[in-house]
Order: structure tokens, then sequence, then C-alpha cells
């Protein structure tokens, strides 16, 4: 094999590659166990629309949304979520905060050292990641959100076609 046809064969490689990380970027799964002991895997909830909620016991923006979020998730029908508990911490103490922290939508704890691979580790928290009724991601939100602004990337994908 010439040295030519080495370098267009490692291009047709890489580029590959490239194209098999984009169409998974584009439909993350996350598979997980959940606090109360069931597992949850977000292909499943294909067909509605998906908050991917990073949040920690010990910051504030996080426990400020975490009523309205949990209000909106359970008022829209097409609407379904997580939260993920992104802290190094006891099982024990993130049930104990729910506890007085309550929310309608299932929790599991999240490693912060083995984060799920198909979504970015977080920059800062909150991080919210709006999944679209294909699977593909809609929207990354760094920092707190309000149902607006859900509203708002629900709209705008349901006029791009993402239903």
């Amino acid at each position: 094999m010439t040295l030519r046809n080495r370098v267009v064969l490692a291009v047709l490689v890489l580029l590959a590659a490239t194209v098999a990380n984009a169409e998974s970027a584009r439909q993350p799964t996350l598979k997980i166990d959940i606090l109360d002991g069931t597992h949850w895997d977000l292909a499943t909830h294909r067909g509605h629309w998906v908050v991917i909620n990073y949040w920690a016991t010990w910051c504030a923006p996080c426990i400020a949304e975490m009523p309205e979020l949990s209000a909106f998730i359970k008022a829209r029908e097409d609407v379904e979520g997580i939260g993920l508990a992104f802290e190094d911490t006891d099982r024990a103490e993130i049930l104990e905060f729910l506890k007085k922290h309550p929310v309608e939508y299932p929790v599991a704890q999240v490693e912060v050292d083995a984060p799920p691979a198909d979504f970015d580790v977080p920059r800062g928290l909150p991080t919210t990641y709006l999944i679209a009724p294909d699977g593909s991601v809609a929207k990354r939100f760094l920092g707190p959100i309000k149902e607006k602004d859900l509203v708002e990337a629900i709209k705008a994908g349901n006029s791009a076609g993402k239903r």
C-alpha cells in the first residue's frame, strides 16, 4: 500500500469515527439506576420532551429552580424529566434532601468522576438538557432555568420539526 493510500485510508477512518460520534451526540443514551432502586432509560421516553437536570444539594440556584421545574414537568403531558444529583455524597443524604425539597420526577445520583458518557461534564450547576421527542438534544442550558425557557425551547423545537 502506498503512502498516499495509507493517508487516504486514515482520513476516511477518522471521518467515519467523527460521523459516528456526532450521531451519538445527536441522540444521547442515558441508562441509570434512580434512587428508588428502579432503572431509567432515556430511550424508553422517545415521543416526549425530556428534561435532564444536573443539580447538587449545595447549589442554591439548583434548589431555587426545583419547584418550578417540577411543576412544569408535572403539568405537561408531553414532558418528562429526570434529576441527576451531581455530587460526591452519600445516597442517604440526597434522599434526606429530597424529603425537604420534593420533586415530581425521578432522581439519580451521578458520580462526579464518571458522568454519563453522552453528555458533557457540567461546567456549572445547574445544567439542563432538553431532549426532543426524536431523542436528539434540542437545547442545553447552563445556569438556572424558568418555565418560559423550556416553553420557548419546545416551541422552537416543534417549529423545527423535532416532534
